[in-house]
């Protein structure tokens, strides 16, 4: 049996029903501002050890909305579908369980993404969630605070930056790529004026990265993640105009820890970090 089937619902004092308490407003969170989120990045931001443990936990929200809808007599989406892996940007095989346009294990990649398109569809435009979590008395979402501006506003230009895009650029396999892969180049122009600390390009896929060294501060790295927004945006739409395919990832490298005040943000803008890198 799938997870997804031997999951309570969640008014239970079973571990896994106390935490999907917990990650609804999560995901509730998610929703509303339309992003999917990393089985990993929920996990680190629950403060759970193993991530496989989030299973049970979305089984149960799953089962949970399935029971409100049959007493609303109305379709709620299966907001679990959020959370997807890392690797097949898709949910679990579970999340087969919750849908009636087929079954959901048997179908291939390109099928599944179609499925899960269409759900994804309904999630973000669905307008009850947080009406949803008070009737069911779960705490609503939480959104972090502006950070302040800082006084070291282009602190991470410097001659350890410089190095830094240096390893990165010589270096592919530092942010998943093979070490076949070209070269990397090194302040790539954007048609907004902006520019991208280390270029790859792979196959038919454009990789974007943008470089923080040890010495930017949170406010800095605060700052990258939204760079990381706008590189992503500005490089789809350099492809489209060209008729290209929009296959673009943008990512976040850092010379440091990631900072735990921003572990929110980061699973709200659904940007991807590589933290901790040594320059060799």
């Amino acid at each position: 049996m799938e997870t997804a089937e031997v999951s309570e619902n969640l008014w239970g004092n079973k571990l896994y029903q106390q935490r999907a308490r917990k990650v609804f407003p999560f995901l509730v969170r998610q929703a509303i501002i339309g992003e999917t989120i990393f089985y990993s990045d929920l996990a680190e931001e629950m403060g759970m050890p193993n991530e496989r443990n989030l299973n049970y936990v979305l089984g149960c929200i799953g089962t949970t909305i399935i029971e409100l809808s049959k007493q609303k007599i109305e379709d709620i989406p299966p907001i679990q579908c959020l959370v997807i892996n890392k690797a097949t940007k898709l949910p679990g095989e579970g999340f087969g369980w919750f849908i009636s346009e087929a079954d959901f294990k048997k179908l291939d990649t390109k099928q599944k993404r179609i499925v899960v398109n269409s759900q994804l569809s309904k999630i973000y435009s669905y307008p009850k969630w947080q009406e949803l979590l008070k009737e069911l008395s779960l705490e609503q979402p939480v959104f972090p605070e502006n950070m302040k501006k800082s006084s070291k506003f282009g602190g991470g230009e410097g001659e350890s930056h410089k190095k830094l895009k240096e390893y990165i650029a010589n270096n592919p396999m530092v942010v998943g790529l093979p070490r076949s892969c070209p070269k990397g180049e090194i302040e790539f122009g954007l048609h907004s004026g902006d520019s991208v600390d280390v270029k790859f390009l792979w196959r038919d896929e454009v990789i974007s990265v943008e470089v923080k060294s040890s010495i930017s501060d949170v406010n800095d790295i605060n700052r990258g993640l939204y760079q990381c927004v706008k590189y992503q945006a500005v490089v789809e739409a350099m492809l489209g105009v060209q008729g290209k395919p929009k296959n673009v990832r943008t990512l976040l490298v850092l010379e440091s820890s990631f900072p735990k005040e921003l572990v929110s943000t980061k699973n709200m803008l659904g940007i991807e970090v590589i933290s901790n890198v040594t320059v060799k």
